[in-house]
């Protein structure tokens, strides 16, 4: 089905939400394209990307840090120990916490996906226009978001 609206009596295309959701919609695609060997949804990579950073981070600030709410958390979390991805462990220092690791499979896994991941940013830099262009987007959308 292909619509066509004039977009000249409307004030959408000047709305800020209207044009970061099309640039999301852009940006995932490419992502998901690039991961359907690796059945990798976004949150999963980002989540192990910070594992890797951040070992032994506690569930808690790992959700804040990624902006998942922690139900959904919990069930992202579980799915990465189900592929043997992560776990989590409890510190001697606090047994309330849940800290989480990559597991070495989950170690191999990030290095593996990792070049993958840097074509996908660089297909998104490309056509963002390059480096400069990618950094004042970043600067933008921080300050949006603070």
């Amino acid at each position: 089905m292909n619509i066509s609206i004039d977009m000249t009596t409307t004030s959408i295309e000047e709305g800020i939400g209207y044009w970061l959701r099309r640039a999301q919609q852009v940006v995932l695609h490419d992502f998901s394209e690039t991961f359907v060997p690796y059945d990798l949804r976004p949150a999963e990579f980002s989540l192990l990307m910070l594992l890797s950073s951040h070992p032994g981070i506690k569930q808690s600030d790992a959700a804040e840090i990624l902006g998942i709410q922690r139900a959904n958390f919990v069930a992202l979390v579980d799915a990465l120990q189900q592929r043997g991805l992560a776990e989590r462990r409890k510190p001697e220092s606090d047994r309330r916490v849940q800290a989480l690791y990559l597991t070495k499979q989950g170690t191999d896994f990030v290095l593996e996906t990792t070049g993958k991941w840097r074509q996908h940013e660089n297909r998104m830099i490309t056509r963002l226009g390059g480096l400069d262009d990618r950094d004042q987007l970043i600067e933008l959308l921080t300050r949006l978001s603070a």
